[in-house]
């Protein structure tokens, strides 16, 4: 038997099912449409030359302009490693996905060589971004034949960057047709290389032909990608990673864009150092983590913030938007540059909660495994200087938050308490925000709740 389909394929439909169908739910099918065998029939595609009425039997009459013979395909369901391209015995390991507002990244170095032998989703190589550092997983295990991008490549996602062989011997499982290509490209590529260098004088003899004439100069600026310095002795040239560079142009940009002023205050760490000497053992034992002093100004400035929400708030054109949510960043220095991840809910979490996700967060961009998601958002910002010595300092607006809490180091210093002159350890906190959102007074009315929280840590229980 015949089975009857039209041009509009139905994913999942078969032979069989439509052949069981009975004749009388069939429409008349026009001659336009076209008369599909299951596998193993008459292996022929005819037009109809008249309409199949229901009940009638089928009469095919075959026509002289059969012009095209349609080998009907089979249904398939494929199912791929994602970030992969398989070849018979080879499969490519291409980059992976970098995240909804990264288009690219660069090749920072390979993990293995070629001839090493890899494990299925063991990291072969890195992808630096503007935010994180991305490892390139291997689809499939086997052995690294070659790598067909070089160490410092700008690639996107779905670029090509090695061949894994599924065998053992994968690296002399090479077929002789791209052994010939690649000899042939191999070949090929020095004469497009001197034609490249050929060329190349020519198009530098153009400026120094038109050098006479007055109204053409050199360009009086030089471009941001060349060289402003002549190389001295005892100097070295290397390229800003991409993350440096992306750091760089947000700082530059905060700058550029946010009326920024600085206020300070000063903070008796006493009570706080007391409560944590006393209960730092208990915490722990029940815990499992540390009791830290970051925990407490991110206490503090969670009360600070609920008081004061303009500086949790942030102009957007000709807007203000008012967040009620407190996702607060830390920044965090790691040896490749300034990552910020952000502490979500901290108004809902109490002391261990934060405590536990600061310290894994903290692992993560040290070890560079934090994710993008992981750095988003946020409308809040501290950052602790004092972790490296850092006395007083005005830290700057991480964008599009309007304020910024620095810590500082604590030092025992000569305070006046109680008309006695005894030996205190001081902070210098600094709040940096946008004055043209934040008025003055908000901004030390903020900082102030920061200092009288630190300084009684009783006022978070009685929320005075």
């Amino acid at each position: 038997m015949l089975g009857i389909i039209r041009r509009r394929v139905v994913s999942g439909a078969s032979s069989a099912s439509i052949l069981g169908q009975s004749l009388h739910s069939i429409r008349p099918i026009a001659s336009s449409e076209i008369l599909l065998q299951p596998r193993g029939g008459l292996g022929r595609v005819r037009n109809l030359s008249h309409l199949i009425f229901a009940g009638s039997s089928p009469c095919i009459k075959k026509t002289r302009n059969v012009g095209v013979v349609i080998q009907p395909e089979p249904i398939r369901q494929m199912w791929s490693r994602p970030f992969s391209s398989e070849t018979g015995d080879f499969i490519d390991a291409v980059v992976p996905h970098m995240g909804e507002s990264i288009t690219d990244g660069t090749l920072a170095k390979f993990l293995k060589n070629p001839g090493d032998r890899v494990e299925v989703d063991e990291p072969i190589a890195q992808i630096e971004t503007d935010k994180v550092t991305i490892d390139v997983a291997s689809p499939h295990s086997g052995v690294i034949q070659k790598f067909v991008a070089n160490e410092g490549d700008t690639v996107e996602p779905g670029t090509k960057i090695a061949v894994i062989s599924k065998s053992v011997d994968g690296v002399d499982h090479v077929g002789p047709s791209e052994k010939t290509s690649d000899r042939a490209a191999g070949q090929s590529s020095p004469p497009v290389e001197n034609i490249d260098k050929k060329k190349e004088p020519k198009v530098e003899t153009t400026p120094v032909t038109e050098k006479p004439k007055p109204h053409s100069r050199p360009p009086s600026k030089p471009s941001a990608r060349e060289p402003q310095l002549s190389p001295k002795e005892r100097e070295r040239r290397i390229p800003m990673t991409r993350l440096r560079k992306r750091v760089a142009t947000r700082l530059k940009d905060s700058q550029n864009t946010f009326a920024m002023l600085t206020t300070f205050n000063e903070v008796d760490m006493t009570n706080l150092m007391k409560l944590r000497s006393d209960y730092k053992d208990a915490f722990v034992e029940k815990h499992g983590v540390k009791l830290g002093l970051m925990s407490g100004f991110i206490k503090a400035a969670v009360s600070g913030l609920q008081n004061q929400p303009i500086i949790n708030a942030v102009i957007d054109g000709d807007d203000i938007i008012y967040r009620d949510y407190i996702d607060i960043s830390i920044a965090v220095g790691t040896p490749k540059g300034l990552v910020v991840p952000v502490i979500r809910n901290a108004d809902k979490m109490n002391f261990a909660e934060i405590e536990k996700e600061m310290n894994t967060l903290a692992k993560k961009a040290n070890n560079g495994s934090i994710s993008i998601d992981e750095m988003a958002g946020g409308s809040f910002t501290i950052s602790n200087g004092g972790v490296y010595g850092s006395l007083i300092s005005t830290p700057i607006i991480n964008p599009p938050q309007s304020a910024i809490l620095g810590m500082h180091s604590i030092v025992t210093r000569p305070m006046v308490v109680g008309g006695d002159i005894v030996p205190r350890p001081m902070m210098y906190i600094a709040l940096t925000y946008d004055h043209r959102l934040i008025d003055g007074r908000e901004a030390v009315f903020f900082l102030r709740r920061i200092k009288d929280v630190v300084e009684d840590p009783r006022r978070l229980l009685l929320d005075i």
